[in-house]
């Protein structure tokens, strides 16, 4: 009798299937917007236009016809190598469209990333601009990248309406890509000025799975605040979704780590995440 696929390498494999498809999904959509930019860009004749929208197809073509992706065959990537990919994924986006995109370069001294660190890195920047674009709202945002030898740190800065937080459909992905990698991500709005993003990406494999225990005993609020630390969202974010303080969200969270088991707050919100 033919045996059944084993159920969590299943699992597994279709996360995998799911997050290439979404990174695909995101690279097609710079592409056209990149695309639509040149097309639109009033500074440029309809043939210029025309030429460079055909530039900017074919260096697509070109790159979805190579390997999957070079990077993902390559061990370590230097954090200055990997931010500059970032810029020439964003270049056409940058020369035409609307919104002023300025870089900051990360120091040159910073640890090498792990190649999957650096293409997730450069997925989840692509995502977050494509959605400030999709917004409308924002004229300029700052790209900063740094590594402080443990983690990749990015932030996005913009001039948008400010209301931005982890609950918004354009944050969300943002956020659960981030968690589904050990991360954590922060957003800080001012209505009016802008929101920043803070993103941190360990560079290291995560400590091994904690078995979280049969009856952890759970109080609903308990739960409530699991749901939230699986998001990715910091303690203010949750006191402030939940109505509570954030001394209150750090007893709570002290209490989730003790019931599971878990040394750190990534422990926790990957058992929360498999619960």
């Amino acid at each position: 009798m033919e045996r059944e696929p084993d159920a969590p390498a299943s699992r597994t494999a279709a996360s995998e299937h799911a997050r290439t498809v979404a990174e695909q999904a995101d690279r097609h959509a710079l592409t056209l917007e990149s695309v639509l930019a040149a097309l639109r860009a009033s500074r440029l004749s309809d043939a210029a236009a025309r030429a460079e929208a055909v530039e900017i197809a074919s260096a697509a073509l070109v790159e979805l016809r190579t390997v999957t992706d070079r990077q993902r065959s390559t061990l370590l990537e230097p954090v200055t190598g990997a931010f500059s990919r970032l810029r020439a994924d964003l270049r056409p986006l940058v020369r035409f469209g609307d919104l002023d995109v300025q870089f900051v370069e990360p120091p040159a001294t910073g640890r090498a990333l792990p190649g999957d660190v650096a293409h997730s890195a450069r997925a989840i920047v692509r995502t977050a601009v494509l959605a400030l674009v999709d917004d409308g709202v924002a004229r300029r945002v700052r790209i900063q990248w740094d590594c402080d030898g443990r983690n990749l740190l990015m932030q996005l800065r913009d001039d948008g309406a400010g209301t931005l937080d982890t609950h918004d459909d354009a944050v969300r992905p943002i956020a659960e890509r981030v968690v589904a990698l050990d991360g954590t991500v922060h957003v800080d709005s001012t209505p009016g000025w802008g929101s920043t993003l803070d993103i941190s990406l360990p560079l290291d494999p995560a400590p091994g799975v904690v078995e979280v225990p049969e009856d952890t005993g759970l109080t609903e609020r308990e739960r409530d605040v699991l749901r939230l630390v699986v998001t990715g969202v910091g303690n203010r974010e949750i006191a402030e979704g939940l109505g509570i303080s954030p001394n209150t969200v750090k007893y709570h969270v002290a209490n989730l780590l003790r019931k599971h088991g878990a040394r750190t707050r990534a422990e926790l919100a990957a058992l929360g995440a498999r619960a």
